[in-house]
């Protein structure tokens, strides 16, 4: 295995694991469709050419970032719900692929099913796009 790729294989794994420790911090709802997604991303992700490779890596870590920094207990409000995730720019939404919105979707009416609490709209739709 040449160096580059071993050195890519080993940049997304470790990611990975970043990511699936992250969601420990989560509540259990938000951790198991955010494991999920994961999951199911990285899966489909295994094969694509190297400029979508850095574009899907950057986003995760982007992901990561703002996880650990909202995951981090000085950065709640103790008052409130914990929130989790951010706004999804509009450049962003308008720049996704027909199959990312119905990614999106999916994922919003996951996270919207009766029995989910209201913070899971806010928290997860933003955070789980690629």
């Amino acid at each position: 295995m040449p160096g580059s790729l071993n050195h890519h294989v080993s940049r997304v794994r470790t990611l990975y694991k970043k990511i699936l420790q992250l969601h420990r911090a989560l509540p259990l709802e938000l951790k198991t469709l955010g494991d999920q997604y994961v999951k199911d991303e990285f899966r489909r992700h295994r094969s694509v050419g190297p400029e979508e490779a850095q574009c899907f890596l950057r986003e995760w870590e982007n992901y990561a970032a703002t996880l650990l920094q909202q995951t981090n207990p000085k950065a709640q409000n103790s008052t409130s719900h914990p929130r989790f995730g951010s706004h999804l720019p509009e450049e962003k939404l308008h720049a996704l692929r027909d199959e990312q919105v119905g990614q999106l979707q999916e994922l919003m009416q996951e996270a919207t099913k009766p029995k989910r609490h209201s913070y899971i709209i806010e928290s997860m739709t933003a955070q789980f796009l690629t």
